[in-house]
């Protein structure tokens, strides 16, 4: 059984629901469904990273592990003369994000399914946003820090949301491997944002 959000085809009967939330001042409408993960509501790592994420007005933007949507398109928002790809392994997730980004009037993302960097090799960006897949493994987690370095300009940023008790300690750890710099930009009921500098 493919139940869950971390799977290239989920096989769960759809169960699809639509829901507003304001982020950044400002509102979005989602479509989810059943498969995708935090199915019911906006989850709090993603609000946190949402919130606390400085985005250019020109940047070029990767979220990996994009879901239905909501940091991709807050980003999008934000880099309003830049864009933003956005790349999910979940077909399910990524046919919603690609319906989401129509309803809510947002042009300037492209919506991929990707396993991992694999369909954005050779491509360069400023900002990477993730609130990666803890589900799929330690080894996957820190895959999207390492191969990430390589798709950042020098000066380019990766943020993070992560829990403690899901692993932050040992993120922190590859992060300050693999980076030159690392700051805890900020934390709240256990999730901690992180911003590595290449």
């Amino acid at each position: 059984m493919n139940n869950h959000y971390y799977t290239n085809k989920p096989d769960l009967h759809h169960e699809e629901k639509t829901f507003t939330f304001e982020l950044r001042g400002i509102t979005l409408r989602f479509t989810t469904d059943a498969g995708v993960f935090s199915r019911d509501r906006i989850d709090y790592g993603s609000v946190l990273l949402i919130e606390t994420m400085r985005i250019p007005s020109n940047a070029r933007v990767l979220d990996v592990g994009c879901g239905y949507g909501p940091i991709g398109f807050s980003a999008a928002k934000l880099a309003v003369d830049g864009s933003v790809t956005m790349i999910d392994i979940n077909e399910r997730a990524v046919e919603l994000a690609r319906r989401n980004a129509e309803i809510n009037g947002i042009h300037n993302v492209t919506i991929q399914v990707s396993d991992v960097y694999e369909k954005v090799q050779g491509q360069e960006f400023d900002i990477i946003l993730t609130n990666p897949p803890i589900r799929a493994g330690k080894d996957i987690v820190h895959r999207i820090f390492v191969e990430g370095y390589e798709l950042l300009r020098d000066g380019g940023e990766m943020w993070v949301v992560i829990q403690k008790k899901q692993g932050a300690p040992s993120a922190l750890k590859k992060l300050q491997e693999t980076y030159s710099e690392v700051e805890e930009v900020e934390k709240s009921k256990g999730y901690y944002i992180y911003r590595a500098i290449k």
